[in-house]
C-alpha cells in the first residue's frame, strides 16, 4: 500500500506542477494498456496481420482491437471481469483460439456502514434499481466503431479512498465487490473527462447518485459518480479534458468522492490499467492493493 500511496502522490506532485489534467505528459505512439491476468484486469492477445481489424470476442463479448503500427500485428484489449474463475480461458479471433491464463487475485475486504434502504431498498425502490441496471448494463454491452483506447488521464487529483475489487459489506451484509476507484474530494470539485468520447448517459440513480456515463469506442465505457451537479449532455462529444461536472456524495455514499468506473467488453476493470504510462502505477502497486477509506 505504501508503494501504490508514494506513486499517488509523485504524480499529483507533477500533476499540479504542469497545471491540469490537459498538460499531462502525453504517452508514446505505441503505448498499449498495462496487462495484468486476474479477474478484473487486462490481457492482451496478439490478434494477427491483416489489413482490417480481425473479429475477437471473450465471453460472447466482442473485443476491442488496436494496432499501433502497420508492420506489427493487431492487439485484442480483452477486459476480464472480477467474477472470472481463475484458470485457462478462451479468446476467439475469428475460427482461431487462444488460450489465455488468469491467475487468482485476493481482494480485501471492506467493512461499510450505510442507511437501512440503501442495503434492502423497499419493493418500489427495487422496481427504480432494476429499471437502471437495464439501462446501464445496455450501455456496457454495447460496441461502436472507433477508435478505442488511448492512454487516459485522472478524472480528478486527490487520494484514493477505496480501491478496485474490494470485497464489499454494506451493514455487514456482503454485496458486489467495489467495480471501480473512489478518490477523495471535496464536494464542487471539477471532474474532467480521463479521454476523448460520446456521452451515452446521464442522470440520478439510485445507487449512483448522478452520474455521467462515456463511450470511448470499441467497448470501452467509463462512469461517473455520485456527482453533485452534471454539465454535460447525453449525445456531446468530448475531448479529454473537458469538464463532465462537479464531485458530491449523491447515491449511495458515505462522504464527497468521484467514484470511477471502467467497462471493457463489458468488464469492470481497474482503471489503473488505462492510466498513461507517465501516470500509471507499477504491476506491484496493482497487486498490493488494500482498503483505505469507507467510500462507496
Amino acid at each position: 500500500m505504501f508503494e501504490l500511496v508514494n506513486g499517488m502522490m509523485n504524480f499529483m506532485v507533477s500533476l499540479f506542477a504542469a497545471g491540469s489534467l490537459h498538460t499531462a505528459a502525453p504517452a508514446s505512439a505505441d503505448a498499449l494498456p498495462i496487462p495484468h491476468q486476474v479477474p478484473g484486469g487486462i490481457a492482451l492477445v496478439n490478434a494477427g496481420y491483416g489489413i482490417n481489424p480481425p473479429k475477437v470476442t471473450f465471453n460472447n463479448q466482442p473485443v476491442m482491437v488496436v494496432r499501433t503500427d502497420p508492420q506489427k500485428p493487431w492487439t485484442a484489449i480483452v477486459g476480464i471481469p472480477l467474477s472470472q474463475k481463475a484458470g485457462d480461458a478462451t479468446v476467439k479471433t475469428g475460427s482461431r483460439k487462444t488460450q489465455i491464463h488468469i491467475s487468482e487475485q485476493d481482494y480485501p475486504e471492506q467493512h461499510l456502514t450505510v442507511s437501512k434502504n440503501q442495503v434492502n431498498p423497499s419493493k418500489e425502490e427495487l422496481e427504480r434499481i432494476n429499471r437502471e441496471a437495464a439501462q446501464m448494463n445496455t450501455i456496457y454491452k454495447s460496441f461502436t466503431p472507433g477508435k478505442g483506447w488511448s492512454p487516459m488521464a485522472w478524472p480528478v487529483a486527490g487520494p484514493l479512498s477505496s480501491q478496485f475489487g474490494l470485497r464489499r459489506f454494506f451493514n455487514g451484509e456482503e454485496r458486489n465487490p467495489h467495480s471501480g476507484l473512489d478518490i477523495a474530494v471535496p464536494t464542487g470539485t471539477p471532474v474532467m473527462a480521463p479521454a476523448d468520447g460520446k456521452v451515452v448517459l446521464t442522470g440520478d440513480f439510485f445507487f449512483n447518485g448522478n452520474a455521467v456515463f462515456i463511450d470511448h469506442g470499441q467497448g470501452l465505457i467509463s462512469m461517473f459518480c455520485h456527482l453533485s451537479s452534471i454539465e454535460v449532455k447525453e449525445g456531446e462529444t468530448i475531448s479529454a479534458g473537458d469538464r463532465l461536472g462537479l464531485s458530491g456524495a449523491t447515491g449511495r455514499a458515505t462522504g464527497p468522492h468521484l467514484h470511477w468506473t471502467i467497462s471493457l467488453n463489458n468488464a469492470r476493470i481497474n482503471p489503473l490499467l488505462m492510466l498513461s504510462p507517465w501516470q500509471a502505477p507499477g504491476i506491484d502497486d496493482l497487486t498490493n492493493t488494500q482498503p483505505n477509506g469507507d467510500e462507496s
